[in-house]
């Protein structure tokens, strides 16, 4: 069965069809040929349920916010804000890239969309005071991964999606820990590397400059304090923030900095729509193959086979690492942790592992993965934007795969890096 399973994926893959296709339709063969006892369209209702939760409804209200700001100035505020404090410091822009890409993050979610949105501007400035190409688009796409550890980040709802009884709130907190502990190691490196090829400083900025675009940027920076600050608190739920989210975009862009019109609302909402679309059609297809698999006993003779009897939480972790790592090398994040969480998540609990500590590993995972070679979604995002060959694109990234692999075992090691907050 398990062999049928994975045949008709992989043929399904290399001839080319989107992720749900290949899920679906295994989800369907298995059914109709090794559970007769089945009824075929309990995969339908399967799929009807796993697009039924409450908070789902966060993902394409977040996109909705995070494209109206993409849309505006919002993105430039914030790297005039970060770049009149640290752009004249040695390895500056870098330093200012690193940090409008955790601030970005902070409202997007997602690393696509901060490549995007903060790629575009910030290479032209890397360029300018001397960076390789290679090295500036390898700190765009690396510095986009911590958009998906920072609230709100959609990987963390998708996994309380296919994790029972866990809190996307805390999920959203934990993830604090970690993204700031990358950011700290690229502005480290960022310094460091500028020392050795000598990379010019820009020019310092006056208190008065300073205080302008302080000005400027203090209502994007009232983003992230409303949603982070709202859920630790206990003001509002994971999908209340998500709603409030979009109207605060709405009140920025289209009345206080007027950077978007009326008309251009369903414009931006078409786009989220298209997006979402393929989002739940993926969480559709997840659901039913998750389904199927632990209807199938698959996690139980996963663990057996790959961890023993009796693994530790550590061993857990290990692999879980390098599973969703390896996955996401290869596939989209979305698509992974939908797929390979209800296979590693029961025998975590059993091995005693967080299960918020255990969504902050594999996200991150999910985040390392996609960003890098050959297939991470991040490399053909930058690709098509900056208009680069793929080689080109991954050149300069190993310094800060290394980077975040160190980050990696330090968070697995040390869970108070994700929990502290909690």
């Amino acid at each position: 069965m398990i062999a049928t399973m994975l045949t008709v994926m992989i043929v399904l893959l290399v001839l080319g069809f989107p992720m749900m296709i290949p899920m679906t339709a295994a989800s369907i063969v298995v059914v109709l040929f090794f559970m007769p006892n089945v009824n075929p369209m309990f995969l339908i209702q399967q799929m009807m349920e796993g697009i039924s939760s409450y908070v789902l409804l966060a993902v394409p209200l977040f996109i909705f916010a995070a494209d109206i700001m993409s849309t505006g100035k919002t993105s430039q505020r914030l790297l005039d804000f970060v770049g009149a404090f640290v752009g004249h410091l040695r390895g500056g822009y870098a330093i200012t890239t690193a940090a409008a890409c955790t601030l970005f993050g902070s409202i997007s979610g997602s690393t696509q969309a901060t490549v995007v949105a903060i790629g575009k501007p910030m290479r032209k400035r890397l360029l300018s005071v001397g960076y390789k190409d290679s090295s500036a688009i390898a700190l765009i796409i690396n510095a986009s991964d911590i958009a998906l550890l920072i609230p709100p980040s959609i990987g963390m709802i998708i996994y309380a999606l296919a994790a029972p009884r866990v809190s996307v709130g805390d999920l959203f907190i934990a993830g604090i820990g970690p993204g700031l502990l990358i950011f700290g190691m690229f502005a480290i490196y960022s310094y460091i590397h500028a020392r050795i090829y000598n990379i010019p400083k820009a020019s310092k900025q006056s208190w008065k400059e300073r205080y302008k675009v302080t000005v400027k940027a203090l209502f994007p920076l009232g983003f992230p304090a409303i949603i982070v600050g709202g859920i630790y608190f206990g003001i509002f739920s994971p999908t209340e923030a998500a709603a409030i989210s979009v109207l605060y975009a709405l009140i920025l862009e289209l009345l206080i900095f007027r950077t978007i019109k009326l008309p251009d609302v369903p414009k931006i909402a078409l786009s989220t729509g298209l997006v979402t679309s393929a989002v739940f059609i993926l969480v559709a297809a997840g659901q039913a193959f998750s389904w199927l698999i632990s209807r199938a006993r698959i996690p139980q003779m996963f663990s057996e086979a790959v961890l023993g009897a009796d693994p530790t939480a550590l061993q857990v972790l290990i692999i879980v690492a390098i599973f969703f790592f390896i996955g996401c090398m290869f596939v989209d994040p979305i698509v992974v942790i939908l797929i390979l969480t209800p296979i590693f998540y029961p025998v975590a609990m059993q091995a005693g592992v967080d299960p918020i500590h255990l969504g902050v590993v594999i996200v991150f995972q999910a985040a390392l993965g996609s960003a890098t070679p050959p297939f991470g979604v991040d490399i053909f995002t930058a690709s098509a934007v900056f208009n680069k060959s793929y080689l080109d694109v991954i050149r300069g990234t190993p310094p800060y795969i290394i980077m975040l692999l160190v980050a990696s075992v330090l968070i697995i090691l040390f869970e108070e890096i994700s929990l502290f907050l909690l």
